[in-house]
């Protein structure tokens, strides 16, 4: 496994509680965080290694013919009957915190990595954005907040919960990150 993958593997296993599934550490700051993951798998009905051709079969009988690229290492390692595997993380997670003089802004940060040469075909990639903005007003009586964006532009939303409005003051700092997750392997068969 290549250094990317190693640390993407770390990354998705020791990272903030939206990966863990553990509760977020309780402050006086409202925060939420969600996630969702989708595994899905399909038999390798077919595959043509001078032309890249690979004919998946899904869980509903469905077939599919892709032709894989250059950059899928080891496809000589896929027969027939392998079972490719793929999933798929989605999760955001919003944050407020007392400020300490920060900006809003834009971050981002992509890492991706796949097998060593020899090994059978796979490969992850993880890409997140995280977004900072400021408190610019709270309104409790309407429901209302309103924050400055990176770009120096102000929005106003409603709260989902009003309790929230009286956990924050003007000023503070609103984190927010959406990270979006995708690994694929392939497995072979139990040999009969």
């Amino acid at each position: 496994m290549n250094k990317a993958l190693t640390l993407l593997v770390a990354l998705l296993l020791f990272s903030s509680p939206v990966w863990s599934g553990e509760e977020a550490k309780a402050t006086d700051k409202p925060s939420m965080s969600a996630s969702q993951t989708i595994t899905m798998s399909a038999v390798v009905e077919a595959i043509n290694h001078e032309t890249r051709e690979v004919t998946l079969r899904g869980p509903e009988g469905n077939t599919e013919t892709i032709v894989v690229s250059e950059e899928a290492r080891n496809l000589d390692q896929v027969s027939a009957g392998d079972v490719v595997v793929a999933e798929y993380v989605e999760s955001i997670s919003i944050e407020v915190f007392a400020n300490d003089g920060m900006e809003p802004g834009v971050g981002e940060l992509a890492v991706a990595g796949r097998s060593e040469k020899g090994e059978m075909p796979g490969m992850a990639a993880m890409d997140s954005v995280v977004v900072t903005a400021t408190v610019e007003e709270i309104n409790i009586e309407a429901n209302t907040f309103k924050l400055k964006g990176p770009g120096g532009e102000i929005e106003e939303y409603t709260a989902r919960n009003p309790e929230n409005l009286k956990k924050a003051d003007v000023g503070d700092l609103v984190v927010i990150t959406f990270t979006e997750a995708v690994a694929l392997s392939v497995e072979k068969t139990a040999v009969e």
